[in-house]
Parts: structure tokens; sequence; C-alpha cells
């Protein structure tokens, strides 16, 4: 393996860095002192800073001392989640429902890591546009950036990303061409019926046995409806309705989430809940609200950046250490709607553990903050000193 020099001499901050960023997490557009602290890093880099793109986003320019250029985006996303903390840890969040439990902090880090290089080594033509993104998790946060301008601000001609992995081994990154992670829409059903007494069922239009109708039948469209060979997840994921043991509730909501790798396909999902949901309206004469909202676009690889970052990151992990993945992942990403506008691709890097993002329990190694850092350095260094794949 074969980390940058300067960045493993300067690991230890980095680390310091993670953990601080760790121990105050702010979630989707809330991210005010973590692009603050991004900011500020960078402007002692004496790297050109612009905050509050997308909100709460930031964006570095490292200009080259060789003249005009290729433009390369390397991007990290700077959101925490919603949810407790269970790790334990010495620098485990200071704040109830606030939890980095993805790693974003990490993504950060490398990113700052990656900057501070460059910023040092500035033998190249043309510049490399940092991405500090804010509200990975569901909320948008590529698309506000978008519409607040950034390719158009910042033009790029590639950009890249990455996620830590902690299902490849410490050090591994994984790539894959192509569609790389599916889309994903969030989904609220709404049911009114008419409450009663509960032990008065006959003066009820239950919402719950409606519910629970749907829940089920909702299941079977994945595995009677969509083709074998398309891949469609659809996941229910929460359940509302009552408050007490003897009410028979006024009305139930349904909530969760669909993934498929093919717009059609998430179509078809969406038209065949509306249609139960449609048939049971009717059936029991209640009323049924379905909200279905897009929030991940397809994550697509573009074929030679995804080649090109397979070579920068054989410099830094060697041959042995990249490994093409054999099939999609079902999760979603929202550099996906960067990779619509401008090509290029996202990887992963595998670290220490094996409990995966958005648990509890879920923590980062550290040992993987420099390898990040270099491999995305990397990238920028090669595509601006006109190698090519």
């Amino acid at each position: 393996m074969a980390v940058m020099a300067d960045i493993e001499a300067f690991s230890q901050e980095m680390t310091r860095i993670r953990q601080d960023l760790h121990a105050h997490p702010e979630i989707g557009f809330e991210e005010q002192r973590t692009a603050g602290i991004v900011a500020d890093y960078l402007r002692q880099l004496d790297i050109e800073v612009h905050a509050g793109i997308g909100k709460t986003g930031v964006v570095g320019i490292v200009e080259g001392h060789q003249g005009p250029g290729r433009s390369i985006g390397l991007r990290a996303d700077m959101d925490a989640l919603p949810m407790e903390e269970e790790t334990g840890l010495p620098f485990a969040s200071r704040h109830a429902g606030r939890f980095h439990g993805c790693g974003h902090d990490g993504h950060t880090t490398m990113l700052m890591g990656a900057a501070r290089h460059l910023a040092a080594h500035r033998d190249f033509a043309g510049r490399v546009v940092l991405i500090f993104q804010p509200a990975e998790e569901g909320l948008g946060g590529a698309r506000a950036m978008l519409a607040d301008g950034l390719f158009e601000r910042f033009p790029c001609d590639e950009i890249y990303a990455l996620h830590n992995a902690p299902h490849l081994d410490h050090g591994q990154v994984g790539i894959l061409s192509g569609k790389a992670m599916a889309g994903a829409e969030f989904f609220d059903i709404h049911i009114r019926g008419c409450g009663s007494h509960g032990a008065q069922p006959n003066n009820a239009r239950d919402p719950i046995v409606v519910a629970t109708q749907l829940a089920q039948a909702m299941q079977s469209i994945v595995s009677r409806n969509t083709h074998p060979l398309d891949a469609a997840v659809l996941s229910i994921t929460q359940i509302h309705s009552g408050a007490a043991y003897n009410v028979i509730p006024q009305s139930a909501t349904l909530s969760g989430t669909i993934r498929s790798l093919d717009d059609e396909v998430a179509s078809l999902v969406d038209r065949r809940i509306r249609e139960l949901a449609a048939g049971l309206a009717s059936a029991y004469g209640v009323e049924i609200e379905v909200d279905i909202r897009n929030i991940f676009s397809v994550l697509e690889n573009y074929p030679e950046p995804t080649e090109f970052l397979a070579r920068a990151a054989r410099d830094i992990v060697g041959e042995k250490g990249v490994t093409r993945l054999p099939r999609p992942v079902m999760g979603s990403e929202d550099f996906a709607d960067m990779l619509k506008v401008v090509p290029g691709a996202y990887c992963w890097v595998g670290h220490a553990g094996n409990v995966p993002v958005h648990n509890p329990a879920f923590t980062l190694d550290d040992g993987i903050l420099p390898i990040g850092a270099s491999l995305l350095a990397r990238i920028a260094e090669r595509r601006l000193t006109g190698d090519a794949v």
C-alpha cells in the first residue's frame, strides 16, 4: 500500500478532525458547524472558498501552477443521521438523536486531507473543485447544490466520490462500471376510515385492517409484477396508528421505500401501489391517499472514469487491493444526481469492522482516512497531469 507520504504524516491530525466532527454531528441542511470548520481549514491552505452553496454546502478551488487545463471535481458528504449512537466511544455524539452512523465525518475528513495535499503540490494544469455536500441522507443535498448552480458556477469535466465500506477488507477499493447503486423513492400512504369504540367494530371502518391488507398486498408487487431479472425492493418501514387499547383509530399510515435500477420498474411499482390502494379503498369504504416521492436517481458510473479511478486506486492500494464488484448495490446515493450532469465515478473503500452503516453501533476505522485522502488526491493529480486510461 502506497499512501502518500505527506498525507500519512498528518494522519493524526485527520483523526483528530474526524473524531471532532463525529462528536458534533449535524443532520441535513443543518451542517453549519461542519461547513464552518471545512471553510476555515481550506482558507488556511490558501484555497479559494465559496460557502452557502445549496444552503450549507462548501466549494473549494485549488488552482494548479501550470496554467489552464481540465477541471476535476471531488465530492464528500457532510451530514449525519437522525438516530442514536450506541458505540460507547469517548468521542461519541454529544447530541441526542444525531449520529454519524454512515461515516460521512470520515468522507469529509478524507477530502480535507486531499485538499491539504493538493494545496501543497500544485504542479498541474487546471484546477480541482472540492465539493463538500450537505444533506445526502435523503434530503436532496446534491439537488440543492445543483439548483444553486453548482456546475454553472464551478464547471467540472469529471467528478469523483467514495464511500466507506465495512463489508470490504481494510483498504480494499471496490468499483463497478455502469449501474452501481439503485434509485430510490420514499412513500407515505394515509388511510382514513372511521373510528369507534374497540368493543364496537361494527361501527367502524377500521384503518388498521386496511393497512395490514395493503401492506401484505404490496409485498406481492415485486414477486408477481416485476420481471424476475429486474432488481427491485419494496420495504414498508413504518406503520403508525392508534393511541389507546379500547379505541379503533380514525386513521393509519404506512411509510417506506422503493429501490430499483430502472425507471420503468420504479414506475411499475408506483402504479401497482396506487391500484392496490384504490381497490382496497373501494372495498372497505375508506379514503387512501398515496404520496410517492423520487429521492435518489440510479447511480451510473461512466466506463472511462471508472477505469481511470481503478488505475489511480492501484497506485494507492496495489493491484490486489482493487476489486470489481459483481453486482450493483440496492442502497442509494445522491451523488447519482451529480453524475447525471457531469461524467465521473464512485467507489467504496473497505475498513476494519463488520457493523453495517446505519446501525447504532457502527464505527468508522480511522485507519482508512489517509487511504481515502490519498485516493482522492491521486485521482485529481493523475487526471490533471494528462494521464489517461
